[in-house]
């Protein structure tokens, strides 16, 4: 079952998603159609959405952040502040905490992942947010490195191009918003399912959630996930009868991984994770 917990309750007492949480693959479609970009303009509230941008995890947040702020602002968001966060006292801020009050929508952009927990990981401002998403008020959208801190443990980075073993992929702490899940994003466009595998295999409690670019994974307060966009979001449930020879081997060795359950899914096919089992949008082909 999706759970959203506070940082410091993570293992403890979690409580349920009520909120829209949109996990972009990054390089989503800013020119065109703008489908993505779109949907949390208009899940946020559309013309009245009051919308904050967090570009911190970029070393040019004010040039990342005004470039959504224009594109929100070309589609009629009612406001729209820029969060640019430079230090972590500065999410003690009162100014984004009486915005946040009153906000429908956080988007978090793209740029380096660590920068930004390290940034507002465990701050009134992040604390605020994730109230806000557990009681449903807001839509919280991350694309790139803002899809990767989604949850508790958070890929930081690593390889690609190998096979699965413990030296390919860092990990650190995320931030906790659906900690269910593992979150690679740039999936399939950098070859990254080797390291996502090599982060399962030691943290198989999670479920793997890879999402190529220009996709999202729109996770719904009832625990289904919806796909949409121009790529494949893939879905690793280790489930219980899963093993590995993780804790057996050298941090260089190829990793066994067993009895894993592995779905590709696109546009319009739906994941439920109460369940975990997926849901084709129209009909598909069953050679079993």
């Amino acid at each position: 079952m999706l759970q959203l917990e506070t940082q410091s309750q993570q293992e403890q007492t979690p409580q349920p998603l009520k909120s829209t949480v949109m996990v972009i693959g990054g390089a989503e479609d800013k020119v065109h159609g703008r489908e993505i970009l779109h949907t949390f303009f208009t899940r946020a509230g559309g013309t009245d959405a009051r919308i904050a941008i967090i570009p911190c995890a970029s070393r040019e947040p004010s040039a990342i952040g005004d470039r959504y702020r224009k594109i929100f602002d070309e589609m009629g968001a009612k406001a729209i502040e820029l969060l640019d966060i430079r230090d972590r006292s500065e999410g003690e801020d009162p100014r984004w905490q009486e915005y946040l009050e009153d906000c429908t929508g956080v988007f978090m952009t793209g740029g380096d992942q660590l920068r930004l927990c390290a940034l507002v990981a465990d701050t009134p401002l992040m604390e605020k947010v994730r109230m806000k998403v557990r009681e449903g008020k807001i839509v919280l959208a991350g694309t790139s490195a803002g899809a990767a801190v989604m949850g508790h443990h958070m890929i930081a980075g690593g390889g690609s191009g190998e096979s699965p073993n413990r030296s390919l992929v860092d990990m650190a702490t995320g931030l906790g918003i659906i900690p269910d899940a593992i979150v690679d994003q740039h999936f399939h466009n950098r070859n990254r399912m080797a390291r996502l595998l090599s982060a399962i295999a030691s943290h198989s409690d999670r479920i793997g959630i890879g999402i190529d670019e220009d996709t999202c994974a729109l996770f719904e307060g009832d625990g289904t996930i919806h796909i949409m966009g121009k790529g494949t979001v893939t879905i690793i449930d280790p489930g219980n009868a899963f093993g590995t020879n993780e804790p057996q081997v050298g941090a260089t060795d190829p990793l066994s991984l067993y009895n894993l359950r592995v779905h590709v899914l696109c546009h319009g096919d739906r994941y439920e994770l109460r369940q975990r089992t997926p849901h084709p949008a129209g009909p598909f082909t069953n050679n079993g």
